[in-house]
């Protein structure tokens, strides 16, 4: 299974003086590109285009070539018609969680701040798919031994001062910005976010929570199995996607109506502190249940409510090993409670998803142009060194 690293931007040395000159004065800054432009470099196409084109070659347990279609998006989503809105189902895609290279790259290529002149550039993007082509998490470029899996590849001298945009990220890192999964949502409009916050806004949910997953047999105190046993004698206020026994990669019909269904949907971590199924939940207005404060408070500050009570709750898993009742404390919140919840959880979705047309939508900003806006607006404020 590989984890992508999906994007990374370079400060190009002569700007950073620049960026510390006033507004005024500096050229970089208009109206449309407050915090200035980006230059994309045309790197061989070995780096990027080639491991898309071998795609099945990627991955010596089968085909890649479904998952990375259609510029990243994947396949559309089949087996959804009465679970969303009919005529959103055609912006719903089974899209590989690791797909965010490739979706970057495209996106990037549109953007309206792209400048081809690299003097006028406050940064530089390097569209390298190294999660396709060796790696996993940023963990996974932190490898100080050959033997390891992965590579040294954030080591690297030159790598010193580049920001990296990762699914997960090292918190202690400065360079490394934690981005969303994609998930299987992709709108084509403003009109198409606004639906599906509506849509799930008014969803009747019948559950109190949900858990979607798998056991890890080979892991010791699996976490995951203890939620799969609770969640299956909570069965008259849980509802379970046993990942064990049906098809769970990169979404499916079941999750979505399950979590669509949930007000609560249990995250704990997955092969790694982060997992993909947090932004699935919180994208069908689920509100998410933590168990590690890594699986997304340290991670998306960019991306999520500053005061994580607002749209989450955390028990530790501790406490649940124990003898906490996840089921007792989750009813005590009063339906006022989850409603406020909620409201910030679809507040915040557009944040969470990125957009199907290349140069992004009309006036909504997805998690590709915040991602976009926070690194440009980093260099224009003075990258720390």
């Amino acid at each position: 299974m590989v984890r992508s690293l999906p994007v990374t931007f370079l400060l190009h040395q002569q700007q950073q003086q620049q960026s510390k000159q006033s507004p005024s004065s500096n050229p970089l800054v208009n109206r449309d590109c407050k915090y200035g432009k980006f230059y994309v470099y045309d790197l061989p196409p070995m780096l990027n285009k080639d491991l898309v084109e071998n795609c099945q070659d990627l991955n010596p347990w089968g085909s890649r070539c479904d998952a990375l279609s259609n510029d990243g998006l994947g396949r559309h989503a089949t087996g959804i018609n009465g679970v969303v809105p009919d005529n959103l189902v055609s912006t719903w895609f089974w899209t590989d969680q690791f797909a965010s290279e490739i979706i970057f790259h495209n996106r990037i290529l549109g953007h309206k701040c792209r400048t081809q002149n690299p003097e006028s550039a406050q940064a530089f993007y390097v569209p390298f798919y190294a999660g396709l082509a060796v790696g996993r998490i940023s963990w996974d470029f932190r490898r100080s031994k050959d033997e390891d899996w992965g590579s040294s590849f954030l080591y690297i001298k030159a790598m010193k001062h580049v920001t990296r945009l990762l699914i997960e990220r090292n918190p202690w890192d400065y360079f490394d910005v934690g981005v969303p999964y994609p998930t299987g949502f992709h709108p084509r409009t403003d009109s198409d976010v606004r639906e599906w916050q509506d849509f799930v806004h008014s969803r009747n949910r019948t559950s109190l929570f949900s858990f979607a997953g798998g056991t890890r047999g080979t892991i010791k105190e699996d976490f995951r199995g203890f939620l799969l046993s609770h969640c299956y004698n909570e069965s008259d206020v849980c509802r379970v996607v046993d990942c064990g026994r049906t098809r769970c990669s990169n979404g499916s019909s079941a999750i979505l109506e399950t979590f669509l269904d949930s007000d609560f949907c249990l995250q704990p971590r997955g092969d790694s502190f982060t997992r993909r199924s947090i932004f699935d939940c919180m994208v069908a207005g689920s509100i998410p249940v933590f168990f590690w404060r890594r699986t997304a408070y340290f991670q998306y500050e960019w991306f999520l409510p500053v005061e994580p009570e607002s749209y989450s709750v955390f028990i530790d898993r501790r406490d649940v090993k124990n003898g906490t009742s996840i089921r007792g404390v989750l009813e005590k919140f009063s339906r006022e409670d989850i409603r406020k919840m909620r409201e910030k959880v679809i507040e915040y979705i557009p944040k969470f998803v990125y957009a199907e047309p290349i140069e992004g939508l009309e006036n909504t900003k997805d998690a590709f142009d915040v991602a976009i806006d926070g690194v440009l607006r980093r260099f224009k404020e003075g990258l720390r060194w």
